[in-house]
């Protein structure tokens, strides 16, 4: 027997949408969405609009898995969110309006070594070489999870250790490299910082979901001062330069992520047209085939309950600048005792 709250949200719900086609099955989805996500709510009202949301999500889950995609949406922690709250939250990369790079000076791009095959797929997952997903929450700083991740895999290639390395310490201190905090940043300006700061371990500088006061200089360090020497950019809309790139560590990039099909994404290999108006920093930890189907793997800042484990696969070898804009703005950190393959010698 339904509850008198379930029949009070079905109500004020009914009165917003009008009729259901299945508003029983929206009424346990929702109910058991509330549960799992640990979901609060201010009063009725607010339980009710979120109710109408999560439907209008739901029924474009169902329509488009009904298509035959090679990639699954479903319920998550953003489910009952609009695109747009959801945009405003989760997403944060500020690219320059001037130029592409502004006027950030790099180590020159990434050369590709025609000489030696590139492996068929590779997964820096799997090598040891990348850290948990983290949740950057409702704050704009996926440019410093996508810095760290670079740092943190450049510097497992350079050492064989792998370190969590401090978001909070960007977003308290790369301030005067032109980073915004919670309202945005570029990796390359962090890439930057980290060529002129030790960069803190993140236990000792953890993060907090919101700016606060520079105290990297009581932190317990991670990658010392001078173990970045710079960073290189990556040829754009090419596949084949940031595979080579991928297969000698992982690689920053900013996509478009403003989409339905993003917030909503379970599973598989996202193929569609998201656009390339770059809002967001993630990381390519490797590439591989499934089913046909080329693809980058990428790990994403919004948590394990997202995605695959909070790890998305995109289209790989799309024409022009990639899947989302992703072949757009590669780059990543050079850092003392990093193998040359691929690259200029410092």
């Amino acid at each position: 027997m339904q509850s008198s709250r379930a029949l009070r949200v079905a109500a004020v719900a009914a009165s917003l949408a009008g009729s259901l086609s299945k508003p029983e099955e929206f009424i346990h989805e929702f109910d058991s969405f509330v549960h799992k996500f640990e979901k609060k709510f201010e009063d009725e009202t607010e339980r009710a609009v979120r109710f109408k949301t999560f439907q209008d999500n739901y029924q474009f889950i169902l329509s488009e898995n009904d298509k035959g995609h090679s990639y699954k949406l479903g319920i998550n922690e953003f489910a009952d969110m609009t695109l747009d709250e959801f945009s405003m939250t989760r997403l944060g990369l500020r690219v320059p309006r001037d130029s592409k790079w502004g006027n950030l000076p790099s180590l020159g791009t990434h050369v590709v070594d025609n000489t030696t095959a590139l492996p068929a797929s590779i997964d820096w997952v799997a090598k040891g070489g990348v850290t948990p997903v983290k949740n950057q929450g409702q704050c704009g700083s996926c440019w410093a999870f996508s810095t760290t991740g670079a740092l943190e895999g450049a510097w497992h290639v350079a050492t064989g250790k792998l370190l969590s390395l401090s978001e909070q310490q960007l977003i308290d201190c790369a301030k005067k490299f032109g980073e915004q905090g919670c309202s945005g940043g570029l990796m390359d300006n962090a890439f930057r910082y980290a060529e002129n700061s030790p960069i803190c371990e993140e236990q000792g500088y953890p993060y907090k979901e919101k700016e606060g006061i520079c105290q990297a200089s009581t932190c317990s360090v991670g990658i010392p001062a001078g173990g970045v020497v710079g960073f290189r950019d990556v040829a754009t809309d090419s596949a084949q330069a940031l595979m080579s790139a991928v297969a000698q560590q992982p690689v920053s990039i900013a996509i478009e992520a403003d989409k339905p099909v993003f917030q909503l994404y379970h599973g598989g290999v996202l193929t569609t047209d998201c656009g390339v108006q770059l809002d967001h920093g993630v990381l390519v930890v490797g590439y591989g085939t499934e089913n046909g189907h080329d693809y980058w793997k990428v790990k994403n800042s919004w948590g394990q309950t997202w995605g695959e484990n909070g790890f998305i696969r995109l289209t790989r070898g799309k024409k022009g600048p990639g899947e989302c804009g992703l072949e757009t703005q590669p780059s990543y950190p050079v850092v003392k005792g990093t193998h040359s393959i691929g690259m200029i010698t410092v």
